[in-house]
């Protein structure tokens, strides 16, 4: 189910503040519902060739995890993939990939949904290793929440971040967007973040599908 929209209390709505993503190692949460991926890309030589395709909802991680992999071993990345409509730079890249610099595709969809039409690409990106990362569990998404907050430059209270994953939809843009209105809100109603703001925020809907 949609959130209502959110409606501030003040009379003037707060500026959008710029904020980054922290992107290091210690940031980078691993469960069950990413472990293989991690695996995986931790021991490259062992691949059966120097391309992989990383699968992931929106908001799961799929950047953070790709920038790691290119700090340690060189990598190529091309994130968003699947959105891509001129296949040619991909082709190449992929044709272009060593062990020396391997290629990492990062998408949310199949490779047989991506926009190129190319069938010299599709059939390349048939034969590559395929990498997936789940939507959260419980831990993860506790996790999502928690880093989703400091990266706004925000300490959630341990019962809210309890409470949120308790009730919101168990998907990584469902903690987005809940993070992100409880921002707003706290900004514009000069408040702390707390339960009692996230309840008056979310309580009268049936869930936090957002």
């Amino acid at each position: 189910m949609t959130v209502l929209p959110l409606l501030p209390l003040t009379p003037q709505p707060p500026l959008p503040l710029d904020w980054q993503p922290r992107l290091g190692e210690a940031d980078f949460f691993i469960s069950d519902a990413n472990r293989a991926a991690v695996d995986w890309l931790a021991r490259p030589a062992a691949w059966p060739m120097p391309r992989v395709l990383l699968i992931g909802p929106e908001a799961s991680g799929k950047t953070h995890l790709a920038s790691l992999f290119a700090a340690r071993t060189g990598a190529r990345i091309i994130d968003e993939a699947d959105t891509r409509p001129d296949g040619e730079p991909m082709f190449h890249a992929w044709n272009a990939a060593s062990a020396v610099r391997p290629l990492l595709l990062a998408a949310r969809r199949l490779p047989r949904g991506w926009a190129h039409r190319l069938p010299d690409l599709a059939s390349r990106l048939a034969a590559t290793p395929l990498i997936t990362l789940s939507e959260p569990d419980d831990a993860l998404l506790a996790a999502v929440l928690t880093k989703r907050f400091a990266d706004r430059g925000l300490k959630a209270p341990p019962e809210l971040v309890q409470w949120l994953s308790l009730r919101i939809e168990r998907s990584f843009a469902a903690a987005a967007r809940a993070v992100a209105l409880l921002d707003e809100a706290a900004l514009a109603q000069r408040r702390e973040l707390s339960v009692p703001l996230a309840r008056a925020l979310f309580d009268t809907q049936l869930d936090l599908g957002l």
